[in-house]
């Protein structure tokens, strides 16, 4: 028995494709998403928006929203 053996890439194809047919391409997207690594440092965007807050007064805005 012979097997044919497929790019990484060939096989990412195939897999996409399958599951655009049996989940639809919405849902296909929503599931391939989760495996984004992100962008940018989530630590240094924090720190940068919530620098001049003390923890009472970002509490304080949580229970106001």
């Amino acid at each position: 028995m012979s097997t044919q053996v497929k790019s990484l890439s060939q096989i990412t194809q195939q897999a996409i494709e399958i599951l655009s047919k049996e989940i639809g391409i919405a849902d296909t997207i929503r599931f391939l998403n989760q495996f984004s690594t992100g962008y940018g440092d989530y630590t240094e965007e924090r720190e940068a928006l919530f620098k001049d807050l003390t923890l009472d007064e970002i509490w304080k805005q949580m229970d106001d929203s």
